[in-house]
């Protein structure tokens, strides 16, 4: 079984590295700008999630910049005793024009906070764009600056024809 694993994990690797080499049929493309954020907390589903410390919020965005867009979500977190340090998992739809093309996505977080160091990894669900935006892959970076949110969207779509 572990011998499977094993296997297993270095076909995902190495189709992984294939997969990021250059593709003729899709342009790489960056988008940057602002964004506003309403994080609203919801009741727990049951009273174990208050109980074991578990959050849930719903999110409204709306994008400023090459991304002009709005975004609703949910959220899960997690705050530990020790100052600083937490997680969160989120999915948020996009709809709108990103670098005027219209369409939307959803991008999944996953993010954890160490001692105030945050460590995020937020990504284009695969297949989820639509419209102009059909085809969209890419990360994106939030960057919180003098409280005001800020971000770095490195994406690809396939070639117009």
């Amino acid at each position: 079984m572990t011998n499977i694993f094993v296997a297993f994990l270095a076909l995902m690797i190495s189709m992984s590295a294939l997969a990021q080499t250059n593709n003729p049929k899709e342009t790489t493309m960056h988008a940057k700008g602002s964004f506003d954020v309403k994080v609203v907390p919801q009741k727990p589903d049951n009273p174990q999630e208050e109980k074991a410390g578990l959050g849930r919020m719903s999110l409204d965005k709306q994008f400023h910049g090459d991304l002009e867009a709005q975004s609703d979500g949910e959220m899960l977190s997690f705050m530990t005793e020790v100052k600083g340090s937490g997680g969160y998992v989120a999915l948020e739809h996009v709809v709108g024009k990103l670098n005027g093309r219209s369409g939307s996505f959803v991008l999944q977080h996953n993010a954890t906070m160490t001692r105030g160091t945050p460590q995020m990894n937020i990504v284009v669900v695969p297949d989820s764009g639509t419209g102009e935006l059909a085809g969209i892959s890419g990360t994106l970076i939030i960057n919180i600056v003098e409280g005001k949110h800020f971000y770095e969207f490195d994406y690809s779509l396939p070639t117009q024809k």
